[in-house]
């Protein structure tokens, strides 16, 4: 499987996603709208992946390329692409898809709960995915879902954690591809703007979760299976 990955900033780094092309031996790459206008071309991947980053989807003033890649994103789905989006990747998917993206009534940050929206219409894509599962969360923002998109995870507070749209189009707001070092990154970068709220840990909670991180990272290999089998 090819993998292309749209970064959006150096401190979001690829975690489990690397690990797992590396163990897979998949082929990996990478761009980064914001520092080359030559995006990849649509037939040199198999699976795009749209990571986070700091920035708010609207934010065109301070980020301009984000219309450029938004434009590159909707082509890839316009041309039956399988893409995950991630965070600001998820909430770039549901802008996209036609949906509102907004600030969430409460932050989310640390390891939290999210459990799988298992509606009467049974979802294929969560089959063989755990029912509920502590996850990583940096984001102040969530979306509605989009017209024709099917709910996939839920929060506390936080009622859309994830949908799939036609099949094969899935927006996380949740972080399964961290690894410790991409956590300590993320607290050392923003760490002292953090604001206290009932959803916001304490830096020590975040760290030396290796139970969290062990099943974070089988739930990544999991899903990244399940669009190995798309292409």
């Amino acid at each position: 499987m090819k993998i292309h990955v749209l970064q959006h900033s150096s401190i979001n780094t690829l975690g489990t996603i690397e690990e797992y092309a590396k163990t897979k031996s998949h082929r990996l790459e990478s761009n980064r709208f914001y520092e080359t206008t030559n995006p990849p071309e649509l037939d040199s991947f198999d699976l795009l992946i749209i990571m986070g980053g700091p920035m708010g989807i609207y934010d065109y003033k301070e980020n301009p390329w984000l219309k450029n890649e938004k434009t590159f994103i909707k082509q890839a789905i316009e041309a039956g692409k399988p893409a995950l989006g991630i965070c600001l990747g998820a909430q770039l998917l549901a802008d996209i898809l036609g949906a509102r993206v907004y600030e969430n009534r409460h932050m989310e940050m640390g390891w939290f709960p999210v459990k799988a929206f298992r509606s009467e219409n049974k979802q294929e894509f969560l089959e063989g995915l755990p029912d509920e599962i502590t996850v990583f969360h940096w984001h102040s923002r969530t979306f509605d879902l989009p017209a024709g998109a099917v709910q996939l995870f839920e929060s506390e507070r936080c009622k859309n954690q994830g949908f799939i749209y036609k099949g094969r189009v899935v927006a996380l707001q949740f972080h399964p591809e961290v690894n410790e070092e991409r956590i300590l990154n993320l607290i050392k970068r923003f760490g002292d703007g953090m604001v206290n709220g009932p959803f916001v840990q304490k830096k020590e909670e975040m760290l030396g979760q290796r139970k969290y991180l062990a099943s974070t990272k089988e739930f990544m290999f999991l899903m990244l299976d399940k669009f190995e089998k798309m292409i």
